[in-house]
């Protein structure tokens, strides 16, 4: 008898492991869709605006609108996975993006297409703070953590690249279109396998009252900020739009911080930010973003615009990047669990700072090999070390029930450093470039100094990390080591 109740109890044991880790095949899945999307679109523009008759002021909403809503909604979507259910969550999400881009490929004018990209952020920033927070509550802190954020690192850390390559093989191969209808199956098998493998979880605390004014206020603010970021290139740092939808953003923030000292259930409890860990990864997540998304905006023009590949060559000469970030991320995982985040993180950033400075060096005449592959693989070596270990910073120390609050300040810290990344390194990029078709000599130099400026933001955030993250929040999160017995 005695053999038969633990032979059960172990083969359960064994269930409940096996079923952790492809859970997190599903929430990794998702979350590598969501990255994708930020950038799948690009290659594939041109084909959009001509078919739909995008005029050219109107064609970077298609990317615009996605990372608005995203980095808009990230911090209520964090907060209604703690407070409404984390599972429940994801899966509105993943129906809200799959209706989205059902409707996306199947738009008919410009207008149609910006709106389900805008309802595509909107699922995203539903499910992706979901996702992390169940991949936190689920795994202990320590090895078994460490790894699992590896491999959600991997897969989210290569989605930017992916999605380049991607976009640009549907695009030459079927049409625009399948930019978007590639997420409803994967979607949809999500939806289906999300019950079987995930658990519900929430804030069990009686008091789960919403903030409705810090939802408000907190949302219209950062939406405001992430608009006027993406469009002042466009519009102009000094112009009167730029300046007073800056100050509002500003004033709306501020409302929101006046109004959290003042609720009994606020959405962000500010105490969270007493965690100095948590507070200085997220100003670390901030310069990753303002660091690196923009690299892969300025290394696709460079490549089609000075060095006059294709959609198709510029997708795969991602492949490298991809495949290097995947791989550096499940090195990070074993390396944090032995040294701790901090070391891999300052690490990883320091790579990121001199993979951006040897992009610096791009010549009209240049090649692949010598101005492309190997600047971006030093970069990708960076990106799977930092996104990895500064994800783990973001979480640590917080309790089950913030899960969900933590996971969306990272992410929302990675996005407006995104949006305001290329904004400021857009503008310096284009600052020469006058009307008509660009000149590549003026093109590469404007490329030069957005690289050195982006390099500068890598550094300061490998200065951050060093100083202001806390080494026992570090050490915290190793492996558990054996330590021998005397006999």
């Amino acid at each position: 008898m005695w053999n038969e109740i633990t032979g059960d109890s172990m083969t359960d044991a064994k269930t409940h492991e096996d079923r952790k880790w492809w859970a997190l095949v599903l929430l990794a899945a998702a979350q590598f869709v969501v990255v994708l999307d930020a950038s799948i679109v690009n290659v594939a523009l041109p084909s959009i605006g001509t078919d739909l008759e995008f005029s050219q002021d109107n064609l970077s909403w298609v990317v615009n609108a996605y990372v608005l809503v995203f980095g808009g909604f990230l911090l209520l979507g964090g907060r209604m996975a703690d407070l409404l259910g984390r599972r429940r969550m994801f899966i509105a999400g993943l129906v809200l993006f799959a209706a989205a881009s059902l409707a996306g490929g199947l738009a008919q004018t410009d207008i149609q297409l910006i709106i389900a990209r805008a309802v595509q952020g909107l699922g995203a920033a539903l499910l992706s703070p979901a996702a992390l927070s169940i991949v936190t509550t689920t795994f202990a802190e320590g090895a078994e953590r460490n790894k699992a954020l590896g491999v959600w690192g991997a897969v989210a850390g290569s989605g930017g690249a992916a999605g380049v390559l991607l976009g640009g093989m549907l695009t030459e191969w079927l049409s625009w279109e399948w930019v978007l209808f590639v997420n409803v199956p994967i979607a949809a098998a999500a939806i289906i396998a999300t019950p079987i493998l995930l658990v519900e979880s929430r804030d069990e605390r009686e008091n789960r009252t919403f903030d409705i004014a810090g939802a408000v206020t907190v949302t219209a603010g950062l939406a405001l900020l992430v608009y006027a970021l993406v469009d002042a290139e466009q519009a102009g740092w000094g112009s009167t739009q730029t300046i007073v939808l800056l100050a509002i953003s500003i004033a709306l923030l501020a409302v929101f911080a006046f109004v959290e000292t003042r609720q009994r259930a606020p959405l962000v409890p500010f105490s969270i930010f007493r965690l100095r860990t948590l507070t200085a990864s997220n100003v670390v997540g901030l310069l990753v973003g303002m660091s690196l998304f923009s690299m892969f905006f300025f290394v696709s023009l460079y490549m089609q615009q000075v060095l006059q590949f294709d959609a198709l060559k510029t997708g795969f000469a991602y492949l490298p990047l991809a495949l290097t970030i995947m791989v550096s991320a499940g090195i990070a995982s074993q390396l944090v669990t032995k040294f701790g985040f901090k070391p891999i993180l300052v690490t990883g950033l320091l790579f990121v700072f001199a993979g951006l400075m040897w992009f610096t060096q791009i010549s009209v005449g240049g090649s692949f090999v010598g101005d492309v592959l190997f600047p971006s693989l030093l970069a990708a070596i960076g990106l799977g070390f930092s996104f990895v270990s500064v994800t783990l910073g973001a979480v640590a120390g917080t309790k089950p029930d913030e899960a969900g609050l933590a996971s969306g300040l990272i992410n929302t810290s990675q996005q407006v450093g995104g949006a305001l990344g290329l904004a400021v390194l857009a503008t310096i990029a284009f600052a020469d470039v006058g009307e008509g078709r660009p000149d590549p000599a003026v093109l590469t130099d404007g490329f030069q100094n957005a690289f050195l400026v982006g390099a500068g933001f890598a550094l300061l955030g490998a200065i951050i990390a060093a100083v202001a993250i806390r080494a026992a929040d570090s050490q915290a999160m190793r492996g558990a080591e054996v330590v021998p017995v005397a006999a």
